[in-house]
């Protein structure tokens, strides 16, 4: 979700989708049908043709990753990066135990 306060819920957001792209014949263009909609439920037309782009890419019309993919794919990429860590510090603690360990045996 983005960073600024969300005014439309999701329902809103849904039935100006479908109005959009099942609605094909009754505007000249996709843009204008974009204008039209979108005035008549007070969003920027920028705005309702971003929910229009994310919703065909999420029903698969796009080639594009769905939002619930890139969702998991941005969660496995932080789990990734977070193992690599713990290892480099595991990695680090084992290359002081088995000095300290054989400085010890050293000494005797």
């Amino acid at each position: 979700m983005s960073k600024t306060t969300n005014k439309y819920s999701p329902e809103v957001r849904e039935r100006a989708v479908r109005l959009v792209l099942d609605n094909p014949g009754q505007h000249e263009s996709r843009w204008s049908a974009i204008l039209s909609i979108s005035a008549k439920i007070g969003c920027a037309p920028q705005t309702l043709n971003e929910w229009v782009k994310t919703a065909e890419v999420d029903r698969g019309d796009c080639g594009d990753i769905t939002t619930e993919m890139a969702e998991k794919l941005k969660a496995l990429e932080r789990e990734n990066r977070e193992l690599k860590q713990a290892n480099e510090i595991l990695r680090k603690a084992s290359v002081y135990f088995a000095q300290a360990e054989l400085d010890r045996r050293s000494r005797t």
